[in-house]
């Protein structure tokens, strides 16, 4: 096993061992903690596969992250209101199911990132990340100004999502089966990584000439690698607001999709545990050190200014000495 193998499974001990130090401790907080970790570690593996794989620097992830965010905010306030979502040409009542939930965000996030993906991957460098930044900023105003969903107020959800099985409103298999998402991800990510895609998807990266020289189109290489990025950061948006039992239009704003970008950044673009990495070491400062301060941000953004300067491949590069495969 590598270093960087070694590396990534010291991690997912740590993801299993903190939660269940802290549930025989009776530590419930620390047990949201390690759950808003593990979410926002999800959202993190989304972008990065645009953002690692593809080079694309999107500032509008947090359009997928709201859009999951509503899609189960809407779909469960349907059910505590019994008001039905619609009655033609059948009647849909919403629902408290995570499995359908989820399907409803991946799907809606998915198309919403081709439609997207249509027009900003016509641009690239600066200009794809202003058009990003633009999407994300038109959905956040219509969110604010979207009443029937509570406006800026958002909207609280007084039933926690149910999942076959599992008691959700039990913390720490709220946490066991978040922690199962992101496994799955984090697989099938290794397994798109190594996949012929995933080899033409770099490649294009690095020379879209050569790739449409060989028959290939980059175009259509990077709008496959926005949607599933687009997906997955859904997913995690829908996870997010089982998880507060609320959505707001915080959820679509360019600092949501910056908080997600520093994720990746912190652990290390291209890293396939990067976003974990990245998502434990925000989630502690803002745990520890915004205790202490309201002004923390300003330690973040001198770890944030060291990593990018002198640590080549974020922390897990610094740990394992070794370059990532778009390096």
């Amino acid at each position: 096993m590598t270093r960087e193998g070694i590396v990534n499974a010291l991690v997912l001990v740590c993801l299993v061992l903190v939660p269940g130090w802290a549930f025989y401790a009776g530590e419930t907080f620390t047990i949201t903690l390690a759950t808003r970790v593990v979410i926002l570690a999800l959202a993190a593996v989304g972008l990065n596969i645009a953002l690692g794989l593809g080079g694309l620097v999107s500032l509008g992830h947090a359009v997928f992250f709201g859009l999951g965010g509503y899609t189960m905010g809407i779909l469960a306030y349907h059910v505590q209101a019994y008001e039905p979502l619609f009655e033609w040409p059948f009647l849909f009542e919403g629902t408290k199911s995570m499995p359908a939930i989820w399907l409803a965000a991946v799907v809606l996030s998915a198309l919403t990132a081709f439609v997207i993906g249509l027009l900003c991957l016509r641009t690239s460098g600066a200009y794809f990340i202003m058009i990003t930044l633009a999407f994300g900023q038109m959905f956040y105003f219509f969110s604010i100004s979207w009443s029937a969903y509570g406006g800026e107020d958002g909207l609280s959800i007084y039933v926690r999502n149910g999942f076959p099985g599992l008691n959700t409103l039990d913390p720490i298999q709220f946490y066991g089966l978040c922690f199962c998402v992101l496994v799955v991800v984090l697989w099938f990510a290794s397994r798109l990584n190594r996949s012929r895609f995933g080899l033409a998807l770099n490649a294009a990266r690095q020379s879209p000439e050569r790739v449409e020289a060989v028959g290939l189109r980059p175009f259509h290489l990077r709008l496959t690698a926005f949607v599933i990025s687009g997906a997955v950061t859904g997913l995690a948006g829908a996870l997010f607001a089982d998880l507060n039992r609320f959505v707001s239009p915080a959820m679509f704003s360019w600092q949501m999709s910056g908080e997600i970008m520093i994720l990746v950044i912190l652990g290390g673009v291209g890293r396939l545990y990067g976003p974990v990495v990245g998502a434990i070491v925000f989630v502690a400062l803002e745990h520890v050190l915004g205790d202490l301060s309201d002004y923390w941000h300003i330690y973040l953004g001198l770890l944030l200014l060291t990593v990018v300067l002198f640590v080549r491949g974020g922390l897990i590069g610094a740990v394992t000495g070794r370059r990532a495969a778009h390096d």
